[in-house]
């Protein structure tokens, strides 16, 4: 597993979900391979009686992280709702991982996204060979986690056309998946249930229907609430992530991760940090999840292609992709925030003219 370019959450914090198994007193839900504590300590992070640390896999409101593990264990879905990069699909797949200790059962929402993909297929070779059968059935990760008493998870809901969504009716209020072809049923086992994810820019793509709303009980994940908690976010990512890519570079100075979140935040916000200056806001969502590509965007080129050191020219790359998403409507923000906000700052000379040498 070590050749793997990203491991799959069970497995790479295996010996934390050990721990917390080992020491874990507490009742646990039908199926569940931790109580609702742990599963939470296991998200927010926190040390153990033996001292052992857990490492947290969500930095915000732990109240956020109760309500949607309380809600795993009734008879409603999850759905996490929120900005894109906000850690929806990454808390999403961490409450999969502690709760069933598998976070693969996933259907991936799409345009193009059918009812079988929901529900179930067919091998057409068998099915014509042999007719309906359950050898010629094939399973989706939905049905495999209502028979064996899993999570089952959906990445961007609002993403699917609004009749493929209503097949999760059934499924979500009776806890049954019927096959009419082979007159019988798959009944969900304990320990089944749904975490769903859409992000509010797809507002008006396919709202869900009143129906399935009533299905899921949502949880807004915020952006981070201050500027250290976002640093935070940033910081251990990045550390994660480079291990794992093998980047042959220093960690980034606490000093070059600040100017970077500074720069998202005041460009998300519309007002400079100091609340003195408005500011005009690029059309991107300006995401935690993309402060972390232009720190290891810039990791790479500094250990590739400079002295293994990130610094102001590794990081200007990134930071103009990651705004100037409309090359008319965002120019005009990013160069208007150079010139009236970069400028000024005497110690931010250095990435202000690394920003303007790229050319728009």
């Amino acid at each position: 597993m070590n050749n793997v370019l990203r491991q799959h959450a069970e497995h790479q914090f295996a010996e934390e979900l050990a721990e917390l198994a080992k020491h874990d007193t507490s009742q646990r839900p039908p199926n569940w391979n931790l109580s609702p504590g742990a599963v939470v300590t296991y998200l927010i992070g926190g040390k153990l009686k033996n001292s052992f640390e857990v490492s947290p896999k969500y930095i915000g409101d732990r109240r956020l992280m109760e309500i949607a593990v309380a809600t795993l264990t009734t008879d409603r879905a999850l759905l996490l709702y929120g900005l894109p990069g906000t850690a929806k699909s990454w808390v999403a797949e961490h409450l999969a991982a502690a709760v069933s200790g598998n976070s693969t059962l996933l259907i991936q929402g799409t345009a193009g996204t059918g009812e079988e993909a929901i529900r179930y297929g067919w091998n057409y070779a068998r099915l014509l060979a042999e007719g309906p059968s359950e050898r010629a059935l094939v399973t989706t990760p939905m049905f495999t986690a209502m028979r064996d008493g899993k999570i089952a998870r959906i990445e961007e809901l609002t993403r699917i056309s609004a009749d493929v969504q209503d097949t999760l009716i059934t499924i979500l209020s009776e806890k049954l998946l019927p096959i009419p072809e082979l007159n019988t049923e798959v009944q969900a086992v304990k320990g089944f249930n749904v975490i769903a994810t859409a992000n509010n820019r797809d507002k008006g793509v396919n709202e869900l229907s009143g129906a399935l709303k009533r299905r899921f009980n949502t949880v807004i994940l915020p952006v981070p609430a201050s500027m250290n908690e976002e640093i935070d976010i940033v910081q251990r990512r990045v550390a994660s992530l480079s291990r794992t890519l093998e980047l042959p570079a220093e960690a980034p100075s606490m000093h070059e991760l600040r100017r970077v979140v500074t720069i998202f935040r005041e460009l998300r916000a519309g007002l400079t940090d100091d609340g003195k200056t408005k500011l005009k806001t690029p059309s991107g969502t300006m995401s935690t999840a993309e402060a972390i590509s232009v720190v290891n965007s810039g990791l790479a080129l500094a250990a590739y292609f400079g002295d293994g050191q990130l610094r102001a020219h590794d990081v200007a790359a990134g930071l103009v992709g990651a705004v100037v998403k409309d090359p008319v409507q965002d120019k005009v923000v990013w160069n208007e925030y150079l010139e009236t906000v970069l400028k000024t700052r005497e110690d931010w000379r250095d990435i202000y003219r690394a920003c303007k040498e790229i050319s728009l």
